[in-house]
């Protein structure tokens, strides 16, 4: 074991994020924070790395073990260079090589036991250096800067000129290269595109340590991690294997605590009526044990209902009108940026229905392509043309569609008036914005925010068209489930640019990888993609020019697409890959005979039970029936008694007496056989 949290809780006021979390990380163990925004992830990693206090618990670091942290903003000031600061990272390195080489020098010139001694403390370092990779730690540099994508070009630009983004990059390249026993990373996928993302997935993999990370990529988590630690409601609950393994675990674990919670509610309220029934015996006895079961009761320790975040919301994209099976023909569109040719001639043709995911590296011109079919910037050539009733909803990153001075609320209200303050409420709740939140102003709100915000406008427009810019980019993994559940059952149109490998899994019918300034089309979703990608790499090396110079391909997986409307159009017969969510599909075959007898005991064990349910409720019907008869029984005698008759015949009122005797040894009787039965029903 590397790492220990041991009760850790976190308070923030009376807003408690954390509450009695304990977990540990084994040497060279993957393993990954999960949770809702707001759940204390980045919480957690702060605490472990000692930048804020814990309220109560420890945090242990085995002796002698190094510790690197990578937080989600990083605000390098420096005036080196890419490649320079990385080298920094390998200072040691260059300072042993430095004392390598002098001693070099010096051994020249010495002699006897200077030499020797000399020569000793050479060969000490020459074999640490070597153990430290002393001889390709420059090609390691090269390696992680490419790995995280930058060019060759990029090593030269000075720190003080990035962006956010590229100094996190940067951090993260120091961080790696730095090799801490164990690496804690704070959301280290969200300025990666999907080239860099997979190389981070290898080398992690490959790391000789240990690794905690914070992330809403699930793709990402699937491939890296295999134990998650999920916070919920300043809860902590361990489970081991991927996120796939995770989700469906957590699913049986809510499964299994709702019933739990179905079954004690049921018990409560079977208990409940059998205290009332006793009382209503109004004897002696029955009272006492009604009162006892009462006592019971309350020291019943009452399950809470099992809550699940989206639980209550079932959003719906639904376009006001359904538009022609022709939504969009792009013809021989081209577009640069001086000297930066982004893609050229393209032809691209959209149907009713389809949700295109449009992929590729960062830089390539895939939110170009979006503006200009929204018409925010010129093309260079080219013509776009909208099919019949075609209505577009638009989602930019830089939510240029809100507005700054509204709240929350009054932005949805005032787009969408006929909705009520129920229905405004419900949808801002699915993205995360609850309570008092709904009243803050759009201009004070995080990016994140703003484009959660921006989200729910568009998931209640009756657009049939939609047109997304990174819709999941700073969305929790429950609003993107929740995202991805509506863009399924959506019947327009979706077009989309995403760097979310699981969530274009879950949702995208069709691919459009934008690549060496053209879009290769891959009918299918992620899976289907990788699985022939490779095959499209060799076919790309064989495919004949077309007239346009951009490359055409006959092969039955994908197709480029291209200058002539023939060659772009998508042949679905030949290149159609699983669909959308539900990756590759897998047969199970089972000897029928074995399943129609299986069936057959399943059915008869089911009438078995219904028959023993049934006489039970019988039996303790007739028990009811009879109790009744012999309380109006003994009441009848009970007026008998006070009749001036009865009363003046002493044998009669012995009679009578000897009766109701009888009848109370019988009631006693029938309302333990009442309580024994209601007990197993």
């Amino acid at each position: 074991m590397i790492l220990s949290c041991s009760h850790i809780s976190k308070s923030f006021g009376t807003d408690v994020v954390l509450n009695d979390i304990s977990f540990h990380i084994e040497d060279n163990e993957k393993a990954a924070i999960v949770g809702i925004n707001g759940a204390g992830k980045s919480t957690l990693l702060k605490i472990i790395v000692g930048e804020i206090p814990s309220s109560q618990g420890s945090v242990t670091l085995s002796r002698g073990k190094s510790l690197g942290y990578l937080a989600q903003h990083q605000d390098l000031t420096s005036h080196q260079t890419i490649y320079q600061e990385l080298l920094e990272v390998k200072r040691a390195i260059m300072d042993m090589e430095e004392r390598i080489r002098s001693l070099e020098i010096q051994m020249k010139h010495a002699q006897g036991s200077e030499l020797e001694q000399m020569f000793g403390t050479y060969t000490r370092l020459t074999h640490q250096f070597e153990l430290e990779n002393g001889y390709g730690y420059q090609s390691e540099i090269v390696g992680v800067l490419k790995g995280l994508g930058f060019s060759e070009e990029d090593f030269t630009r000075e720190i003080s000129t990035l962006s956010g983004g590229q100094k996190t990059r940067v951090s993260l390249g120091k961080l790696l290269l730095s090799r801490p026993d164990i690496i804690l990373l704070d959301e280290p996928t969200n300025h990666l595109d999907m080239g860099s993302i997979a190389w981070l997935e290898t080398y992690l993999l490959n790391y000789k340590g240990a690794v905690i990370i914070v992330a809403h990529d699930r793709y990402f988590l699937d491939k890296v991690v295999t134990k998650i630690i999920e916070l919920d409601q300043g809860q902590g609950m361990v489970f081991q294997g991927n996120y796939t393994s995770y989700s469906q675990k957590k699913a049986q674990v809510r499964e299994a605590r709702m019933k739990a919670w179905l079954n004690q509610q049921q018990e409560i309220r079977h208990q409940e009526e059998v205290i009332a029934k006793l009382k209503s015996f109004n004897r002696e006895k029955s009272i006492k044990r009604a009162e006892s079961r009462e006592k019971m009761l309350a020291k019943i320790q009452v399950l809470d209902k099992p809550v699940e975040v989206n639980g209550e919301m079932n959003l719906r994209l639904e376009p006001d009108i359904i538009s022609g099976n022709d939504v969009m023909s792009i013809r021989d569109l081209s577009k640069s940026f001086g000297h930066n040719h982004l893609f050229s001639h393209i032809d691209i043709d959209i149907k009713r229905g389809e949700r295109i995911a449009v992929i590729g590296n960062n830089g390539t011109g895939k939110t170009t392509l979006l503006k200009i079919i929204n018409q925010m910037i010129p093309a260079d050539s080219g013509q776009i043309t909208l099919g019949a009733k075609v209505h577009i909803g638009y989602y930019d990153q830089d939510h240029q569609v809100l507005h700054m001075e509204k709240t929350l609320f009054d932005e949805l209200q005032d787009t969408y008036p006929d909705l009520n303050n129920t229905r405004v409420r419900s949808v801002l709740a699915a993205f995360l914005f609850t309570g008092d939140d709904v009243f803050k102003r759009i201009g004070d709100l995080s990016g994140g925010e703003r484009g959660r915000v921006s989200l729910a406008k568009l998931m209640l427009s009756n657009a049939n068209f939609l047109i997304l810019d990174e819709p999941t980019n700073h969305l929790d993994i429950t609003s993107k489930e929740i995202l991805e559940h509506a863009l399924n059952q959506y019947t327009g149109t979706v077009l989309y640019v995403s760097h979310d490998r699981y969530f274009i899994n879950r949702t995208a019918t069709r691919i459009l990888e934008l690549t060496n300034e053209t879009f290769i089309n891959y009918i299918g979703n992620y899976d289907y993609y990788l699985e022939k990608r490779d095959l499209m790499i060799d076919l790309y090396g064989k495919g004949a020019e077309s007239a346009s110079g951009t490359r055409a391909f006959a092969g039955p997986y994908a197709s480029a697409v291209s200058s002539s409307a023939a060659e772009a159009q998508p042949v679905s017969v030949l290149a159609s890959g699983p669909s959308a969510g539900h990756g590759t599909a897998a047969s199970v075959f089972q000897d029928p005979s074995i399943e129609k007898a299986d069936t057959k005991q399943d059915w008869k064990t089911h009438k078995e039970q219904q028959a023993r349910q049934r006489k039970k409720q019988n039996d303790l019907k007739k028990t009811e029936d009879a109790i009744t008869a012999l309380e109006e029984q003994d009441a009848a005698l009970d007026q008998q008694l006070a009749s001036p008759e009865v009363v003046s015949d002493v044998g009669k009122l012995m009679e009578i007496h000897k009766e109701k005797e009888s009848i109370k040894e019988r009631l006693d009787q029938l309302y333990e056989t009442w309580e024994s039965l209601a007990e197993n029903m």
